[in-house]
């Protein structure tokens, strides 16, 4: 009985969603990754 109510199952949706969230989680990684390497270093502050 299990194992026919499995097989109903469509699993696109929930792999199209997967595919989404590491899509999303990869660009914000980049972002922030952009943003830390584009900081100024200690050298290049300038006191106000």
């Amino acid at each position: 009985m299990l194992q026919s109510s499995i097989a109903l199952y469509n699993w696109n949706n929930g792999v199209i969603m997967i595919g989404v969230f590491v899509a999303v989680c990869a660009i914000l990684i980049i972002t922030l990754i952009s943003f830390i390497s584009k900081g100024k270093k200690k050298g290049d502050q300038e006191d106000l």
